[in-house]
């Protein structure tokens, strides 16, 4: 049932010349069908330069938001539309607003990981993969960081000579690892590296031999000559790393699911390319504010790859 599914999603793609974009935490049979698979800054990119018009993006909400904000004139549907960020939840556009009346000086840097909303109210985005190349372009000795005071946390190590004010949010998903999980991983699996996402807590990141985004992780562990590894990430990407290294052991420390990464179905996908589920829509005036925030988390990250 699943393959035939599979085999008419495609077939409707090809007659709505339609893109399916998949994060790397979705379902493995939602990454199968997918033209494109990586985290949020390859997507966001993709989305950005894509010819086709119609963008069935297989995320979470924010995700959505973020390609309708980079290419108004596409059609944007999340197929899981009850797929929302509890992370972006936890950064509301009053509370940003106080804190910036406190800090006006500061420099104000949102994870991609919220609301378009908020993206409105910052200076610039960025992701888990691009966050230390666009602040090595930002100026400012004051950063005001959220919502992910993790991440925000491991990026403020490599600028000591900034001040970061981290807000209080964190993935629930990665912040339930603790640094005992590794510990244990660590003794069950000895002399095997423990390749984690910043967004986990500094405790479990100190124990970590490569700390880096989802598609770094997989990098890392592709290029990498050990056969095992402690993964602290959603388990999605597990996935991607037995296709690129059937020959090599992944080992969780904890059950790492996000629940709303898994919510979309084939069924929501086909549904999407069908007409059945609604597209994408913001505010126009915040949209246009939002777009500054995510043009210039381009911008600074490719002044990087070009050696400016």
């Amino acid at each position: 049932m699943t393959n035939q599914l599979s085999e008419k999603i495609l077939k409707l793609k090809k007659e709505k010349n339609a893109i399916i974009l998949a994060h790397l935490y979705q379902t493995p049979e939602i990454q199968e069908i997918a033209d494109y698979v990586g985290d949020s800054y390859y997507l966001s990119k993709i989305a950005r330069d894509c010819k086709e018009d119609l963008i069935i993006f297989c995320g979470v909400k924010f995700m959505g938001e973020s390609a309708k904000i980079l290419s108004p004139q596409k059609t944007i549907i999340l197929p899981a539309t009850n797929a929302g960020c509890p992370m972006a939840d936890m950064a509301c556009v009053e509370d940003l607003e106080e804190m910036i009346k406190l800090y006006p000086d500061a420099f104000k840097v949102c994870y991609i990981n919220s609301s378009y909303e908020v993206k409105a109210l910052c200076d610039v985005s960025v992701t888990s993969s691009s966050a230390l190349d666009i602040l090595k372009n930002v100026e400012n000795k004051q950063i005001l960081f959220l919502p992910d005071r993790n991440l925000g946390s491991y990026i403020a190590e490599f600028f000591p000579e900034k001040e970061f004010i981290l807000w209080r949010g964190f993935c629930p998903t990665h912040h339930r690892i603790t640094a005992e999980d590794i510990i244990k991983a660590k003794e069950e699996h000895p002399n095997v590296k423990v390749l984690s996402h910043p967004e986990c807590s500094k405790e479990v990141r100190d124990l970590s031999d490569y700390i880096g985004s989802t598609s770094g992780i997989i990098n890392y562990a592709t290029e990498c000559e050990d056969k095992e590894f402690i993964i602290a990430t959603e388990e999605g990407v597990l996935h991607q790393l037995k296709k690129k290294n059937p020959d090599k052991k992944f080992y969780f420390p904890e059950v790492m699911v996000c629940p709303n990464m898994k919510k979309t179905s084939l069924q929501d996908v086909y549904d999407a390319l069908d007409g059945k589920k609604e597209e994408v829509i913001l505010d126009e005036e915040i949209r246009k504010k939002a777009l500054t925030s995510l043009e210039n988390m381009h911008k600074l990250k490719e002044m990087v790859l070009c050696g400016e």
